[in-house]
Formats: C-alpha cells, sequence, structure tokens
C-alpha cells in the first residue's frame, strides 16, 4: 500500500505544479487554489508513504519522478523544449534514485 501512497503523492504534486503554471501568478482563481489542493494532497500521501518506506529513498524518488513528470508536461502541454542535455540531465536524476535504492537494498 506504500507504494501506491508513493504513486499518488507523485501525481498530485505534478498535478500542484501544473496548477502553478495554469494559475498565471495566481490570477485565475481556479488553478491558483488548485496548487493548495494538489500539494496538501501530494503531502498527506507522501507522508502516509513514509510510515513504511525509507525517507531518504521516498524523498528522492518523489522528487526524481515529480521532475520527470513535470518535464514531459511542460515540453508536451505547454511547448517547452526538449534537448539533450535535459534528458542527459533526468537520467543522472534516475540513476541517483537508483543508486540511492540499491544501496539500502545492498545493506539489508
Amino acid at each position: 500500500m506504500h507504494w501506491i501512497y508513493l504513486i499518488t503523492a507523485i501525481i498530485m504534486e505534478v498535478a500542484g505544479t501544473t496548477s502553478m503554471k495554469l494559475s498565471d501568478g495566481f490570477s485565475k482563481p481556479l488553478p491558483s487554489l488548485s496548487i493548495f489542493i494538489f500539494y496538501g494532497l501530494s503531502l498527506a500521501f507522501l507522508t502516509l508513504a513514509l510510515k513504511s518506506l525509507p525517507v531518504g529513498m521516498t524523498y528522492a524518488i518523489w522528487a526524481a519522478v515529480g521532475t520527470a513528470l513535470i518535464t514531459l508536461v511542460g515540453v508536451l502541454c505547454f511547448g517547452e523544449s526538449m534537448n539533450l542535455l535535459k534528458i542527459i540531465s533526468l537520467l543522472l536524476i534516475i540513476i541517483g534514485v537508483a543508486g540511492l535504492h540499491a544501496s539500502r537494498e545492498s545493506m539489508l
């Protein structure tokens, strides 16, 4: 169940960040309100995930997957550019999270 909480936390975080973009600097009421709702839900689900998962690895996954997904949202929905440096940077983030997870597994 803790992995479902973490996945839900990531989705809510991406929705909150997307709402930030859509709020146009808090000038649009519904996306502005959505920021707080989605981030509140994200942190609530992250807290539930942390009941069973180690904090360092969990936060790294939450941040890294959220970063990768919001980058894709930016490219696909907002016309932001994708280049080789962005791709390499995202891969390095993923490698870092995998390394944290692997180091946890090797300690057992």
